[in-house]
C-alpha cells in the first residue's frame, strides 16, 4: 500500500525512467553516470515508497509491469520538467541540449525521419527527440498549448504567436498507374489535371489542400476520384491499382516508387510544390537554437533528396 506522505525522489524517478527506456540496468546506469548498485537502490526505494512494483527483473531482460507502464509517462514528464527548470535557473535553457518534442506532418515524417534522426545523432548528440506525427491543425494546437516544442510542417502556418523558419522547397510529382500515357513525361502542364481522376487525402491533410490549390492556380476544376486515402502510402497503392492519380512531394518519391509499380511524371516549369519549415512559439525565446536545428535538418534532407534548401541571409552584428 502506498504511503500517502511519501514523496518520490528525483533520483528514483530518473532511475525508473532510464531502466524503462533502456530495458537494461547496466546501460541505464551508464546513461545516468551512476553505478548499477546505486541505480538499483534508487529504483527499489521508489517502488518501496510507492508500494508498487514498477519493473520485473530477470537475468536477461527488464520488463515493465502493468503499473510501471501506466506510470512511465508521468515519470518522464516530471524528469523533463525538472531538467527544464534546472536549465532555466542556470540560464542555459538550450533546447538542443536535452529532450525536444518535435511534431511532423504525415507527408513528411516517413520520408525524412530516417535521415534526420541518423544525422542528428552525429550532428547534435546532446539532443534527444520525442517525435509526434499528426495533421497540421492538431500540431499547431499542441504547439500553442505547450505540448510540443516545435513542428516540421508545410508553410505558411498562418497562425498567430508562431514563428516560421523555412527549411526547404520541393516539387510535386504526378503519380500515375504504371501504364498511363503520361508516365515518364517531364513537362506535364498542371492544367492536365482537369482530365485526370485526382485522388486526394482525407480532410485535414495539408497535401489535400495543396493539390486542390495546384488545380486552382492552373485554372482548372479537378475531377475527383471516388477514393480517398488516410495516408500518402495508401493513396499511392490506390494509384498503382488504377483508381486515380495523385500528387506526391519529391522527398517521398524514392520511398514510394521503390515499393510500388508506379508511373511518375514531372510538371512543366514553374513546377508546383510546397515549402517545409520549422515552427515554434514566438514567446519561447529560442529562435537562435531553432534556426540552428532548421539549418541542420535542411542539410541532412537535401543530401538525400532533390529538395532546394532555403538560404537565409547571414546574421549581422
Amino acid at each position: 500500500m502506498t504511503d500517502k506522505s511519501y514523496q518520490p525522489t528525483i533520483a528514483g524517478l530518473r532511475a525508473f525512467v532510464a531502466v524503462a527506456e533502456k530495458q537494461h540496468f547496466g546501460t541505464a546506469a551508464s546513461t545516468l553516470g551512476v553505478s548499477q548498485s546505486t541505480l538499483s537502490q534508487s529504483l527499489s526505494a521508489l517502488e518501496a515508497g510507492l508500494g508498487v512494483q514498477l519493473v520485473e527483473r530477470s537475468t536477461r531482460r527488464v520488463f515493465l509491469t502493468t503499473e510501471g507502464r501506466h506510470l512511465l509517462q508521468q515519470a518522464q514528464s516530471v524528469i523533463e520538467a525538472v531538467t527544464a527548470f534546472t536549465a532555466a535557473a542556470a540560464g542555459t535553457a538550450d533546447p538542443l541540449q536535452g529532450t525536444m518534442r518535435l511534431g511532423l506532418i504525415p507527408t513528411v515524417a516517413p520520408y525524412v525521419l530516417p535521415t534526420v534522426l541518423a544525422g542528428l545523432t552525429e550532428r547534435l548528440p546532446a539532443l534527444t527527440l520525442r517525435v509526434i506525427e499528426d495533421q497540421t491543425e492538431r500540431l499547431l494546437m499542441s504547439l500553442r498549448e505547450g505540448a510540443l516544442d516545435a513542428a516540421l510542417i508545410a508553410l505558411p502556418a498562418e497562425t498567430s504567436g508562431v514563428t516560421e523558419i523555412p527549411i526547404y522547397d520541393e516539387d510535386f510529382v504526378l503519380a500515375l498507374p504504371p501504364s498511363h500515357p503520361l508516365a515518364g513525361k517531364r513537362r506535364v502542364p498542371p492544367a492536365a489535371l482537369a482530365q485526370l481522376p485526382l485522388l486526394l487525402l482525407d480532410e485535414g491533410h495539408c497535401l489535400r489542400d495543396q493539390a486542390l490549390d495546384v488545380c486552382r492556380k492552373a485554372g482548372v476544376r479537378a475531377e475527383l476520384a471516388n477514393t480517398r486515402a488516410a495516408s500518402l502510402a495508401t493513396a499511392v497503392q490506390c494509384v498503382t491499382g488504377g483508381l486515380g492519380v495523385t500528387l506526391i512531394p519529391q522527398s517521398a518519391v524514392s520511398v514510394e516508387a521503390s515499393r510500388s509499380q508506379l508511373g511518375l511524371a514531372q510538371f512543366a516549369n514553374p513546377r508546383p510544390g510546397r515549402r517545409i519549415g520549422l515552427v515554434f512559439r514566438s514567446s519561447s525565446g529560442r529562435e537562435a537554437p531553432y534556426r540552428q536545428l532548421a539549418q541542420v535538418i535542411g542539410e541532412l534532407v537535401s543530401a538525400e533528396s532533390p529538395v532546394r534548401v532555403v538560404r537565409h541571409p547571414a546574421a549581422t552584428t
